[in-house]
């Protein structure tokens, strides 16, 4: 994985104001009042499928019980999460687990940039939240047909521990039941990954404080 000065995608940096409404920075300033007021055990923190979960039922059903918040930023590259996670986020509170569901987004970066800017987030993590336990999901395939992007996130799986969560078909495609938009969620597609998602947390949460780890869901 390349980390570092020498990757772009492990360079914390905010992310442009291009509609001029300062949304992303302010959406950013409430996350960090969150942390400060709510006191989240299970913070999830990523691009729009983080965002994207919130309003739906399984949220509410599986994580709201957990004391998570959602931290999603529709857009968000690793970049951007490194730089929210140094500015704040995740500040004044002590977290259990965290969830980082991210890379998609990076479309200028190069698969080993990619994995490396995650690894960057955990090291971050390590060194900041040392108590807390990190789980990171590897990329979801998008497009319903095989594509360039398709291609590149399946490279940054192997650098991860690739997962088969059964949204790829037998011929290739992707289901529009899965996908609305062919790159994000439905609620069923949502529910596919939640319901391991939940087990896992929980069993995080169950173990000790001494059995520290990262892990690839």
């Amino acid at each position: 994985m390349n980390q570092g000065d020498s990757n772009p995608a492990a360079i914390p940096h905010a992310a442009e104001d291009i509609q001029g409404d300062d949304r992303w920075m302010c959406q950013h300033n409430r996350f960090v009042l969150d942390c400060k007021d709510k006191q989240p055990d299970v913070p999830f923190a990523g691009g729009s499928v983080v965002q994207l979960l919130q309003p739906y039922e399984i949220w509410r059903e599986l994580f709201s019980p957990l004391h998570a918040l959602n931290f999603g930023t529709g857009g968000d590259t690793t970049s951007h999460v490194l730089w929210r996670l140094k500015n704040g986020e995740l500040g004044n509170t002590k977290p259990k687990v965290i969830v980082f569901w991210l890379g998609r987004n990076n479309h200028e970066n190069m698969a080993e940039e990619v994995a490396g800017g995650m690894a960057a987030i955990v090291q971050l993590i390590n060194t900041r939240q040392p108590q807390a336990k990190i789980i990171i999901f590897d990329l979801l395939p998008q497009g319903e047909k095989p594509n360039p992007l398709r291609q590149k996130n399946a490279k940054v799986n192997p650098l991860l521990l690739h997962t088969d969560r059964g949204f790829v078909h037998s011929d290739r495609a992707i289901s529009c039941h899965d996908m609305f938009d062919f790159l994000h969620l439905t609620g069923g597609g949502y529910s596919k990954v939640c319901k391991p998602l939940n087990e896992l947390i929980m069993q995080l949460l169950e173990e000790t404080p001494e059995e520290k780890q990262t892990t690839i869901a």
